[in-house]
């Protein structure tokens, strides 16, 4: 897996207001565990910042750690909400992940902070 000491933060320069956050990127690739084909897809995180934001540079790079890694979708999308919420320790936090069609179906993963419905 991609290693999230990659991710680097600033501070939110406006800590006392909720705001939302979204970064959006459409070039993903890992690799399916089972068939070792490449997967494709648009990730999708979105947040609520407390005291932290992501810097967009290490996302990239930590984005891309996942490029030659078998692993399935669902497991991606909570590993990579996990790692960003122990970085960020966010309001609230989304990870989706879009995946393009591979046998004539795609697959939408969500994964949420705080969790629980």
């Amino acid at each position: 897996m991609a290693d999230k000491k990659l991710l680097e933060t600033f501070d939110n320069p406006h800590p006392g207001r909720d705001y939302v956050i979204r970064h959006v990127a459409p070039e993903f690739t890992s690799v399916c565990p089972k068939t070792a084909q490449p997967d494709f897809g648009t990730l999708e995180i979105e947040y609520v910042a407390d005291r932290l934001c992501v810097e967009l540079k290490s996302l990239k790079f930590y984005l891309q750690g996942f490029r030659n890694v078998g692993v399935f979708y669902e497991d991606v999308v909570n590993h990579i909400l996990d790692d960003l919420v122990s970085v960020l320790h966010p309001r609230r936090m989304t990870v989706t992940g879009r995946f393009t069609p591979r046998g004539g179906m795609h697959s939408i993963i969500v994964a949420e902070y705080p969790g629980g419905r």
